[in-house]
């Protein structure tokens, strides 16, 4: 995506992810933050701040370049429209009708620029009874009913750890903008994209909620943590001596033939997918399983194709071979920071491998830069960022 420019207004999590993505596959990202920078770096997972930099901001924002802005001044306004005029996409993530109250709206836009990509994430969508609700992970993963397909059969619905209705859009939002960049090659045109968080949660869930379409009831969670209401024996997590391992979608026959459990050789039990006193099979197992070390366990149970895993804590997936073999794990120098570990590309391309060329920016480091490549010279007096 070299020589692709970004506008990238969006903050958080879902815009800045994939506009990082983007810049990760070498396009230019041109961060405009307000004059307090991105929300996000001013939260941060476990209230992490090495040397005053939020973990959060620097997850999502390696590959860009920054420029603070306030959007309602009239010479900051300009700049803006300078560099939304050179630029190829624009990513934008606040509630609906912020940018047109801004002047910075689509219909607005792709007048100054015709072959615009303009994307816009929300929480909810841009018209409908919820545009004024804030939109937010949590949130949108409630609406969704997913929350309700999560833990035991009397625990509370719960969400995931990691933000997925944040983090699905913006693998949709990097899709989509992949696939406009493909038709505005041929049409000479740019377009809008929409996407946003509860629309992305439920697309994601597609199998779960065309099941019960068809069932017409709620599946019941098991009440031993089987992690799928729809599934049963013998999938799911057990405890071993000293850890615990992951059992896929295995004959309960033959696994149960392997680790002696008597109780289940017989024919009725071929299956891979039990319902009926599913609990009652994964306690069965849940004896057997304790009595080994998951590394015993999977030396056996690999040998015989049974699907199985370990389950890594993070310290041990770090150091996992083939995590490490994948390159999943890199490290970078960051001007405050120092060297810091992060995640690395989870795609690879033979003739134009990604890399990380540039740390998540201070907040407004790039913008005498910014200004020079987008208007021209620079005038100290009337680009000086004014604080209170």
């Amino acid at each position: 995506m070299k020589d692709l420019i970004v506008a990238d207004f969006s903050q958080l999590a879902q815009g800045p992810w994939a506009t990082q993505m983007l810049g990760d596959m070498g396009a230019e990202i041109i961060k405009i933050e307000p004059l307090k920078g991105d929300w996000m770096r001013h939260f941060s997972y476990g209230n992490l701040y090495p040397k005053g930099e939020s973990i959060s901001f620097v997850s999502f924002n390696r590959n860009k370049k920054s420029i603070a802005l306030n959007l309602k001044d009239s010479a900051d306004h300009e700049i803006a429209r300078n560099i939304i005029r050179k630029a190829d996409i624009l990513v934008e993530n606040f509630r609906p009708g912020v940018m047109e109250r801004l002047g910075l709206g689509y219909e607005a836009m792709k007048e100054l620029n015709p072959g615009l990509i303009y994307c816009s994430s929300s929480g909810y969508g841009s018209s409908g009874p919820y545009t004024k609700r804030p939109g937010q992970d949590l949130l949108a993963q409630a609406v969704s009913g997913t929350a309700s397909l999560n833990g035991k059969k009397n625990d509370i619905p719960m969400v995931t750890a990691v933000g997925q209705a944040d983090l699905l859009t913006s693998l949709f939002l990097v899709q989509s903008i992949l696939a406009a960049i493909y038709a505005r090659e041929k049409s000479g045109k740019g377009q809008k994209i929409e996407t946003n968080l509860l629309s992305s949660i439920i697309g994601f869930h597609i199998q779960e909620i065309t099941a019960f379409l068809y069932q017409k009831e709620r599946p019941e969670r098991s009440e031993r943590g089987i992690p799928n209401p729809w599934l049963g024996a013998p999938y799911g997590l057990y405890p071993t001596k000293d850890g615990y391992l992951a059992i896929g979608m295995n004959s309960v026959r033959k696994l149960a033939d392997l680790v002696g459990l008597d109780k289940y050789k017989s024919p009725e039990y071929e299956s891979n997918n039990i319902m009926s006193d599913r609990d009652e099979i994964r306690k069965d197992f849940e004896t057997v399983f304790v009595t080994r070390t998951t590394k015993e366990w999977l030396d056996d149970l690999l040998k015989e194709d049974i699907w199985c895993s370990q389950v890594n804590t993070l310290e041990e997936m770090v150091c996992d071979p083939q995590v490490l073999h994948n390159h999943m794990i890199m490290s970078y120098e960051h001007p405050t920071i120092g060297n810091i570990g992060t995640t690395g590309f989870p795609v690879e391309f033979s003739d134009t491998p990604q890399s990380i060329y540039r740390p998540a920016p201070l907040l407004n480091e790039h913008r005498e830069e910014i200004i020079v490549t987008f208007c021209g010279e620079i005038n100290h007096n009337e680009t000086k960022i004014k604080t209170k």
